[in-house]
């Protein structure tokens, strides 16, 4: 566990709620063993990882780092859905993408909302120009909701609980 991040881990929210979240997007949330390295973590320690459909977690995750995997798997075309292992390949205006629909999942857990991820990724280290993530998704997003919204993952309504089917590069 990330002794310094004291953001709102897996075991704090509502499994059942999350996992129904993530199955709309054919996501199966996957808990490891407290004492076990996670499978697939990009980052290692509590970090949550990505192989195919499945994403590993335990307890001790963050949510964010949940959400922002799922995200990934998400925005990806689907060959790189059926071979992602660890490490999505993403460039960048995926990853701002990816950063900003993490956001909108998170409205859609009672337990969180936008105004609480938005501490998490802050305290956990996630860098945007304006320093905030509040400020970067409220002022200096748009290039991550034309790429959603392009790529049919949102539209004037809000989230389609679609796969990306990738217009934009």
């Amino acid at each position: 566990m990330n002794c310094e991040f004291s953001g709102l881990r897996l075991a704090q929210v509502d499994c059942n709620e999350l996992c129904n979240l993530l199955a709309r997007f054919g996501i199966e949330l996957r808990h490891c063993d407290e004492a076990q390295p996670i499978p697939a973590s990009y980052w290692g320690d509590d970090e949550a990882g990505l192989r195919g459909n499945h994403l590993y977690a335990r307890a001790d995750t963050p949510l964010h780092s949940i959400l922002h995997e799922s995200s990934h798997y998400i925005c990806m075309d689907s060959q790189r859905r059926l071979r992602v292992d660890r490490d999505a390949g993403s460039d960048d205006a995926e990853e701002s993408a990816v950063c900003y629909l993490q956001v909108l999942l998170s409205d859609h857990l009672n337990c969180v909302g936008r105004k609480r991820l938005f501490a998490d990724m802050d305290a956990w280290g996630y860098s945007f120009r304006l320093q905030s993530s509040q400020a970067w998704f409220e002022n200096d997003a748009e290039d991550a909701r034309t790429w959603l919204y392009r790529n049919g993952l949102i539209n004037d309504q809000g989230l389609t609980y679609r796969l990306a089917h990738i217009l934009v590069a």
